[in-house]
């Protein structure tokens, strides 16, 4: 769903409340954290999707990748996980199983298992994940925790919502398609265990169905703090410039424009390209880690990721006010 229709869908849910209840629908997270012990909380989420690449094997091991997530968005450690899945009565049970492993193997290489879950039949296949895992409470990630000063940093490139679109049509140059598919099928294991180990991090989300514009306008509306990012600075995929400027956006991306330039205050910079401004709203999906990170820890955090050979781009800094400012 768009993001002005699950806002209406939702808006009676959030009304909701109870005291292990850490993390919940109020600060539209990335994933519930429910409290079980004084030091010990369970971290879930769900996601599912229509298939983005043609591959069965990759289909599942996307999903599972973009599902788990959710998990590390929050700093979460994940579990386990069960298989939510739609599929057509004459799909071959081997592509079936095709997709099931992809899954089964990318949560294996989380260091987690799929214990169980459920299928029904539908005329448009899909699949996703439920996935559970632990946090300390005391030590959640959310959206609601950058400060002024803040430095943000990304740990994947963006573009594969306009990369697939290309692939639909047709259009797509296959290295970009590898490259897209590298990307959604890389965890975000490493870059949440990085930032955990160095510390510093005030605030975090996973860039997806809403683009980077829409989770970073979510961040600064829950952190109450305005968003300052450079566009020059964002890195994208392989072809998602020359896709763009061609036409090959998802619909999703319409939507997520309209929507977050209403109710997010997002200006550009009268310097900032009009392909670029249409790119930043682009749909992700299995994207990369954004991160509010103190200051004072930025080098340490840049350098962090740099021994463990993990990619980290600094894209812009946290401001006083509210709504995103892009500049070139």
């Amino acid at each position: 769903m768009g993001p002005a229709a699950l806002a209406q869908v939702l808006r009676p849910l959030t009304l909701a409340t109870h005291p292990n209840l850490v993390v919940g629908l109020q600060t539209s997270d990335d994933a519930a954290v429910y409290r079980i012990a004084p030091d010990l909380a369970v971290v879930q989420t769900v996601d599912f999707f229509t298939p983005i690449v043609d591959d069965p094997w990759t289909y599942g091991a996307i999903a599972a990748a973009n599902s788990m997530s959710d998990v590390y968005a929050m700093g979460g450690t994940v579990l386990f996980a069960l298989n939510v899945a739609g599929f057509p009565e004459h799909l071959p049970a081997e592509t079936i199983t095709a997709i099931f492993q992809g899954a089964a193997d990318k949560v294996s290489e989380a260091g987690a298992i799929i214990a169980g879950g459920h299928t029904v039949t539908d005329a448009e296949p899909k699949f996703g994940l439920v996935v559970t895992g632990t946090i300390n409470p005391d030590h959640v990630w959310t959206k609601a925790g950058a400060r002024q000063g803040d430095v943000l940093f990304l740990s994947k490139p963006i573009g594969t919502g306009i990369v697939a679109t290309a692939l639909k049509r047709e259009k797509a140059d296959p290295a970009h398609v590898s490259a897209a598919t590298d990307a959604m099928l890389t965890l975000n294991r490493g870059a949440a265990e990085a930032a955990r180990a160095v510390g510093g991090v005030h605030a975090a989300t996973d860039i997806t169905g809403f683009g980077l514009l829409g989770h970073a306008s979510e961040m600064a509306d829950k952190s109450g703090v305005g968003l300052r990012l450079t566009a020059a600075d964002v890195p994208l995929l392989p072809g998602t410039l020359d896709y763009a400027e061609a036409g090959h956006v998802a619909g999703g991306l319409g939507r997520n424009r309209a929507y977050f330039e209403e109710h997010g205050r997002i200006t550009f910079g009268p310097r900032v390209a009009a392909v670029m401004q249409t790119i930043l709203f682009d749909p992700q999906t299995s994207g990369g880690l954004l991160f509010a990170v103190d200051p004072e820890q930025a080098n340490q955090f840049q350098a962090a990721f740099a021994a463990a050979e993990l990619p980290l781009w600094r894209i812009g800094d946290v401001a006083s006010g509210s709504g995103i400012d892009v500049v070139p």
